[in-house]
């Protein structure tokens, strides 16, 4: 069908194709007969019988060009339609955040107990950020959508005059490895407070758990590793001004409905307070997410009956989660967030 149609237009293009060649010439066809080799005959002869059958050839191509024309604009029209259905359906994320606040925290940095005079510059380098704008500015690098920096480490020398730092670079948007180096509100603020004491910064990575006892023992100057202030902590540490306000947030599925009608943090504590032992939670070891789960008299945690679980990071938790092995997870709400993020990106 497509050749037979084909070859019509053909017919009717050549055709008008004459007429207007012989027209240009005073000229024009005799189309009772028209082929390839018609007969030119004088224009006063012919003229009104000519004009007749050139507008119906003319009408006939117009007719055939708004036919192709249609069947394109409906195949057109398909196609957008089905375009526009794809687009509209809606994709559930793998994650996602309850953004209610478990609890209200404040992040410090540890300095190491014998150094009462690094504490002292510590708290006013705080002060100056805080003042100057620097410290807003490395937020906005983490939660404006800024480019944040890589921070290097240089090579621990006892003979040169070092800012040693321990912290757990597995807590982002705080701290985490980035190529080579470290990037996150912690390290940059590491390397600022560096310069600030005109020593050169060498960061050591290592578990939550470890980051304030290293500081305990002397090995490291400052823990900045999103500590939350606490008295047990003090215990290793003495905790500077504080310089960033913190909480604890809920992390599900996103299938999971649960939660949804939540307002604020009694009607969630209202629905975990009936969660059992059936039921797991995932937390970062050492963190006030732990702390929550199973209980702190200090914090005035009552702790819950679902079990605790565990991980060395937020982010391996929330991996857990999807994969099936825990029901849900609690951790930092920054954390949270960019966790979040990151897994729905490529999920």
């Amino acid at each position: 069908r497509r050749v037979l149609f084909r070859s019509q237009i053909n017919i009717i293009i050549r055709r008008f194709t004459y007429i207007i060649r012989a027209k240009s010439n005073n000229y024009t066809l005799h189309l009772h007969n028209l082929t390839d080799s018609d007969i030119i005959y004088p224009l006063n002869y012919y003229g009104g019988i000519v004009m007749k059958k050139a507008l119906k050839v003319i009408s006939l191509m117009l007719v055939a060009v708004l036919m192709v024309m249609s069947f394109a604009a409906c195949g057109s029209k398909d196609d957008t339609a089905t375009g526009s259905d794809t687009s509209k359906e809606a994709k559930t994320p793998a994650v996602k955040v309850i953004d209610i606040n478990l609890t209200d925290e404040e992040y410090a940095f540890g300095v190491d107990k014998n150094q009462p005079e690094l504490l002292e510059k510590v708290n006013s380098f705080i002060a100056e950020i805080k003042a100057n704008g620097t410290f807003d500015a490395i937020c906005n690098k983490y939660f404006a959508g800024g480019t944040p920096d890589v921070i290097k480490s240089a090579a621990l020398d006892s003979t040169k005059d070092q800012l040693v730092v321990a912290t757990n670079a597995a807590f982002e948007p705080f701290e985490y490895t980035n190529g080579d180096g470290y990037s996150g509100i912690d390290m940059e603020i590491a390397k600022a407070l560096a310069d600030y004491l005109g020593k050169e910064l060498v960061i050591q990575n290592m578990d939550f758990d470890s980051v304030c006892l290293s500081v305990g023992q002397h090995k490291c100057d400052v823990a900045m590793a999103g500590l939350t202030v606490k008295a047990e902590r003090e215990e290793y540490v003495t905790f500077s001004t504080p310089y960033y306000k913190a909480s604890q947030r809920l992390v599900v599925k996103g299938s999971d409905t649960k939660f949804d009608g939540c307002t604020d943090v009694a009607s969630v504590e209202a629905i975990l307070n009936t969660l059992d032992s059936s039921v797991k939670i995932g937390v970062q070891n050492g963190t006030t997410g732990q702390l929550y789960c199973e209980g702190d008299a200090e914090m005035e945690f009552p702790g819950l009956k679902a079990v605790c679980v565990g991980y060395k990071s937020g982010s391996l938790a929330v991996q857990d989660m999807i994969n099936g092995n825990i029901n849900y997870v609690i951790i930092d709400a920054a954390p949270a967030a960019c966790i979040a993020q990151s897994i729905n990106e490529v999920n």
